[in-house]
């Protein structure tokens, strides 16, 4: 497994975006130069100054290379990543960071887009948005948010639908006479050569996974912040490095991440979740048990990379390129 590119960058700026939202504008230490290109449903990863690695969306328009800009929210439930973020960074200060990375592609020749977003899902969406109103293709956009004090980016988003042509719907869930999207609608509603966006709570993806359960899956595209289903932590198995010449027991109530850990080699990790991508490993020889978000049910069958971190095995050992 290649490591992933780390750079520095200086937080340039903070700005109140919604109820328990910042926003975070990142450029360059040195004037002047450029960041790393990205496209339109990129995250980057932040190195936070406690130890954890957290993935977040870029927002702002793809081909800006002069900064990097992110939305975080400060999650009730936090665990040490999201609160840190907005409790301990300031401007001026210098962080590392991930090049940016995609597991959530806009498809830029699509004749009409369909993208849905609850609450911080906006994060990705707004990115799509942006690059979909430079190109001038279509677009519409459903966003939902408990209330309204809590849905980010609400007249940067009528602006872009202004200015484009786009169509923008906002269903507040708490305001009076509103329901909460009716996403087998939207979906059903779609044109028939249009490409579906989601990404929010697990709710919502559930519900436009079942509706777009008859779709080529070519045209739907979903991008999860948590976890659907519990990690492989069955142990059993015996995981062999490849690069490293060593071979680690996997345990009862570990995944293959820990187990990689507690000797001493430390692999890129973030979400610890299956749904960043940043601990993907390629596998020379064995048949994974895959539990991640992120690798398409293609990529699954290939058996050829996984996630350690959620992902455990269906063979007595794993060989990996660690």
């Amino acid at each position: 497994m290649s490591l992933p590119q780390t750079l520095q960058v200086r937080l340039r700026s903070v700005s109140w975006e919604a109820e328990d939202i910042l926003g975070f504008e990142f450029v360059p230490p040195e004037p002047g130069t450029l960041l790393p290109p990205f496209e339109a449903g990129a995250h980057i990863d932040l190195h936070l100054d406690n130890g954890l690695q957290r993935s977040y969306s870029l927002v702002n328009a793809p081909g800006e290379r002069q900064r990097y800009c992110i939305a975080v929210n400060k999650d009730r439930a936090s665990r040490g990543g999201s609160r840190r973020v907005h409790e301990a960074l300031r401007p001026g200060a210098l962080l590392t960071i991930s090049a940016p990375r995609n597991n959530f592609a806009l498809d830029e020749s699509a004749p009409h887009s369909v993208l849905i977003a609850g609450g911080i899902g906006i994060t990705p969406i707004l990115a799509m948005i942006r690059r979909l109103a430079a190109l001038g293709r279509p677009w519409e956009l459903h966003y939902a948010a408990h209330t309204r004090g809590r849905a980010a980016f609400v007249e940067t988003l009528r602006t872009l639908a202004d200015d484009s042509g786009g169509r923008v719907e906002f269903a507040f869930e708490t305001a009076p006479g509103r329901r909460a999207l009716d996403v087998a609608a939207i979906v059903a509603a779609a044109p028939a050569d249009a490409h579906l966006y989601c990404c929010g709570p697990l709710g919502l993806l559930d519900a436009f996974e079942t509706a777009c359960a008859g779709l080529p899956r070519e045209r739907v595209h979903v991008e999860y912040f948590a976890a659907k289903d519990a990690p492989a932590t069955a142990g059993g198995f015996s995981v062999r490095l490849q690069r490293s010449g060593r071979t680690v027991a996997v345990q009862a109530g570990q995944s293959i991440l820990d187990a990689v850990i507690a000797i001493g080699i430390e692999p890129p990790c973030s979400c610890r979740e299956g749904v960043c991508g940043t601990c993907e490993t390629r596998v020379i020889e064995g048949v994974p048990d895959h539990r991640d978000l992120v690798l398409s049910a293609a990529e699954h069958a290939a058996n050829d990379r996984m996630m350690i971190c959620c992902s455990g095995a269906k063979t007595a050992t794993l060989v990996l390129d660690l």
